[in-house]
């Protein structure tokens, strides 16, 4: 594994992970860091018709996985870090998919993706398609998550973001 400096200004100090045999090629261009909803992304800009002044943004994980014209596929991090663009950590999704492996974990009490906190019990719940399923309550906030992890993995298999127990 080895690090392009992605730095700006605005986000000095800033690395992108790739892999070895990726680093010649890609440090060929200059990157900088974009930021998104939780994470930065390495990007570039590239010229679209020459003469004419256009350009539209490259980002570095979507030309690794050959992704780099304008299409509908998606792409995602597995560990939900933008900056490590290493094959292992990145996969070509669809929407759905790609929505199913966000952290998604909201203004609850519980530290725990889908537990809420509710009068001295803890209450585990799962979006599946914009519809919330009910999965049970339990003593502990502990349990909560394990239940929410084991439907996770069940509904939504690789692309499931589990709490880290």
């Amino acid at each position: 594994m080895k690090r392009i400096d992605i730095s700006t200004p605005k986000y000095p100090s800033t690395f992108a992970l790739v892999d070895d045999e990726d680093y010649e090629w890609l440090n060929q261009w200059k990157w900088y860091a974009v930021p998104g909803q939780k994470t930065f992304y390495a990007a570039r800009q590239i010229r679209t018709k020459a003469g004419r002044g256009g350009q539209r943004i490259v980002f570095m994980h979507r030309m690794i996985l050959g992704l780099e014209r304008i299409d509908q596929t998606e792409s995602d991090h597995k560990n939900g870090n933008g900056l490590d663009n290493q094959r292992q950590n990145v996969r070509k999704a669809t929407r759905v998919q790609n929505c199913r492996n966000r952290s998604g974990r909201q203004n609850t009490k519980s530290k725990y993706k889908g537990v809420v906190g509710r009068s001295n019990k803890w209450r585990a719940r799962i979006t599946v398609e914009h519809k919330q399923f009910h999965l049970g309550y339990f003593r502990t906030e502990f349990a909560a998550a394990k239940a929410y992890d084991k439907k996770a993995k069940e509904l939504f298999g690789e692309f499931a973001r589990l709490n880290t127990i």
